[in-house]
């Protein structure tokens, strides 16, 4: 992809070496800033507000699954997707420099990272398990804080840059590990390579509601990507529906089905198109 401005600022969750900037320089390459916001609302507004140019969200993990907090924000927010792409997550458990894996009582790390693990921290039922807000970020903690009885789950980068020392490497529970990443910018952008596209939906209360809602693509030879539903707040057994489709917003086709679309739901909020990570 091509940005055209000179060191976009990129706005990501986490502190510096977490995954989701390494995957920032991934996707744009090294010449960016990268802006450390504490929470993933954090990023949404940076971006909503312009005091970023792009943001990188996980959404989702191939051993844990969808990262619901960031699909939800998207309903509260005016950004739209620009692009998409993943990483090979590695996870290693770093300590201070001279601690032995004995002496480690506590873990800490990110949710998805501790889930990811767990097979790996099953084995070592004397260590307590601590959640903390990012991967990166627990290593910096536990070097800034000289924890000697401490380790932190995240990546080689974030051991290499804060001159922690690795214990054990690669201990996520399957190799096959990878992240997907959405770019969000503040305004739609459909670049000419884009091959999907993202919606969110609700539906009418009528027979057959669900089907109806899925024909308007199957009638047009839209291959469906992935489609998952979320719990609509307020209304008990009520759901948002997320769809990832193939093609984007600028073919004619796609656009006649979203129309179609339309007549059906009681809601309905195109995501962006962009081009996929092609995992």
């Amino acid at each position: 992809m091509t940005i055209s401005k000179n060191q976009p600022a990129v706005a990501f969750q986490g502190t510096h070496y977490a995954f989701s900037e390494i995957a920032a320089r991934q996707f744009f390459g090294s010449e960016i800033q990268t802006v450390p916001c504490r929470s993933f609302a954090d990023v949404f507004s940076s971006v909503q507000n312009g005091d970023s140019d792009f943001g990188i969200l996980p959404v989702e993990n191939s051993l844990t699954g969808s990262i619901y907090q960031n699909l939800d924000l998207f309903l509260e927010s005016t950004v739209s997707i620009t692009g998409e792409t993943s990483i090979r997550v590695e996870q290693h458990l770093i300590a201070n420099p001279g601690v032995k894996i004995a002496d480690i009582k506590i873990v800490y790390s990110h949710p998805q990272a501790l889930e990811q693990c767990r097979n790996f921290l099953a084995s070592m039922p004397h260590i307590e398990t601590i959640a903390s807000y990012d991967t990166a970020g627990s290593v910096k903690d536990i070097r800034d804080k000289q924890m000697l009885h401490a380790a932190a789950i995240a990546s080689r980068q974030a051991a290499k840059d804060y001159n922690m020392q690795i214990i054990r490497e690669e201990i996520e529970d399957i190799p096959e590990n990878y992240t997907r990443f959405y770019i969000i910018s503040k305004a739609a952008q459909t670049f000419n390579n884009a091959d999907k596209t993202s919606i969110v939906f609700s539906m009418k209360n009528i027979p057959g509601a669900l089907f109806k809602s899925l024909s308007v693509f199957a009638l047009r030879d839209i291959d469906l990507l992935k489609i998952e539903s979320r719990p609509l707040r307020g209304k008990p057994w009520e759901y948002f529906f997320y769809l990832d489709f193939a093609g984007n917003m600028q073919e004619e086709r796609c656009r006649n089905a979203i129309r179609h679309l339309e007549e059906i739901t009681s809601f309905l909020k195109v995501l962006g198109s962009y081009k996929s990570a092609g995992e």
